[in-house]
């Protein structure tokens, strides 16, 4: 069965493979005889039946799908028509290659030139419409005002066309700076009518010279391989443009595709799913798949035994062990067990045998001073005054208390002061009070020291 399935497979690939070679061969020779005056012309290399109801949604710039194109196919649609200015030159350069296109006319555009749209039917090119008035809000429009939009744009583009509108009119439409919406795609799908998307555009709606247009055009071409072109006829920069853009597709072995809906008398293409993918899946491709790793076989595979703690005696050190469970370990204050320790070696620390040494207090009759040279330093009075002595130190004493009076008065005056004033007052009382203080604080060392002399003297 698998058997069957790959050569089944194969056969429609290799089918597939003949009809591209086959029509890349055959079909310019025979376009070129259809080309009166062009024998170099670039030609359509086949024309492509599409059911819309089938698939509804084409294009890789928003949908899944896109059309059924062999690799170095493109189709090439133009919007916004007609333009008679600009749309005729369009037309113009495409017979002289004998290309076939498909163009999306606004319905106020083919009221305007009725007879525009009717040279796009006579040369043989699709017709698709683009709404009414071409609005930039239809991804959040209500579906009446969408639907009458629609509806609309269809029926003037077939009041231009006249009597054969029912047949000359494909039921492809695009919508308007492909801002889709889910109510738009399901009433258009619901009306039979296939939503064109693009596969690459050329930009040729912005201001950019029509040497960008091209090489956006080609870029972009080269980077898909294939697909949907999406260009407007009713800008004078690519009617400058398509000439360099035709000329450049022949040289690169491009192909065009024309696109045409069913009818009864005309049924669609045969294909395959894949073939309505861009880049198909690789489990749709048998060719795609690659080797798969053969599974290895290993003659042992046994695990290495694990090192056990003795080969990291280092340091003579003793590995640490619990000596109860995890479990029963203490725990701190939040309740998080204390994380076990790994019972690796620990250093060992060396002890500090010299820590304890304790230096001798020196020897109070280190700091006594010789009596005589008390006397001397500090200029002890002799003892034939130690009268005049007495009873100066008893007045100085007199002195003294006297002013540790004044002084202590001066001071509450002072923090009084202190207590109204503000922070310089402050300073300048306490700076006061120190001044008087210092000159009594300076004798009382010196006075007693004499006394005590004089009275070891007598």
């Amino acid at each position: 069965m698998i058997g069957s399935g790959l050569g089944s497979v194969r056969t429609k690939q290799w089918a597939a493979l003949t009809l591209a070679v086959f029509g890349w061969i055959v079909a310019p020779a025979a376009l070129a005889a259809d080309c009166p005056g062009h024998p170099g012309a670039l030609g359509t290399s086949r024309t492509l039946v599409v059911n819309p109801r089938e698939h509804p949604r084409l294009g890789t710039m928003q949908y899944p799908e896109t059309l059924p194109l062999a690799d170095h196919e493109v189709v090439l649609t133009f919007d916004d028509g007609p333009l008679p200015r600009n749309s005729n030159q369009v037309l113009e350069i495409l017979a002289s290659q004998c290309v076939k296109a498909t163009f999306f006319t606004i319905g106020n555009m083919a009221k305007a030139s009725p007879e525009g749209v009717r040279k796009l039917r006579d040369a043989g090119h699709t017709i698709g419409t683009h709404t009414q008035d071409h609005p930039l809000s239809m991804n959040h429009m209500s579906i009446e005002r969408a639907r009458q939009e629609i509806d609309d744009g269809i029926a003037s583009v077939k009041a231009a066309l006249g009597d054969d509108a029912d047949t000359a009119l494909a039921p492809f439409l695009r919508i308007p700076g492909l801002l889709r919406a889910d109510n738009v795609e399901e009433y258009l799908a619901a009306q039979g009518i296939q939503i064109w998307s693009a596969d690459f555009p050329a930009d040729d709606w912005h201001h950019i010279s029509s040497s960008r247009v091209y090489d956006l055009a080609m870029k972009r071409l080269e980077a898909k391989g294939k697909g949907i072109l999406l260009l407007h006829d009713i800008q004078a920069r690519t009617v400058a443009a398509l000439p360099r853009i035709l000329n450049e597709l022949k040289v690169r072995g491009y192909r065009i595709v024309h696109v045409v809906p069913t009818t009864p008398e005309r049924p669609a293409t045969p294909t395959e799913p894949e073939q309505w993918r861009l880049h198909p899946s690789s489990e749709n491709v048998e060719i795609a798949h690659w080797p798969k790793t053969p599974n290895f076989i290993f003659a042992d595979a046994g695990t290495l035994p694990a090192p056990s703690l003795s080969d990291f005696d280092w340091l003579d050190a003793q590995p640490s062990a619990l000596t109860e469970p995890f479990d029963r370990l203490k725990r701190p204050a939040h309740g998080v067990p204390l994380p076990r320790q790994a019972p690796w070696p620990r250093l060992s620390e060396l002890p500090m045998e010299n820590a304890t040494v304790t230096l001798p207090a020196p020897a109070s009759s280190l700091f006594e001073t010789p009596e005589g040279l008390r006397v001397v330093l500090h200029g002890a009075p002799s003892s034939g005054r130690a009268e005049q002595a007495g009873s100066s130190e008893h007045e100085t004493r007199t002195k003294l208390v006297s002013a540790d009076t004044r002084d202590s008065r001066r001071a509450a005056r002072g923090k009084l002061r202190l207590g109204r004033g503000p922070g310089r007052n402050r300073q300048h009382a306490t700076s006061r009070v120190a001044a008087h203080r210092t000159p009594a604080a300076a004798h009382r060392g010196p006075l007693k020291h004499s006394v005590q002399v004089k009275k070891r003297n007598a």
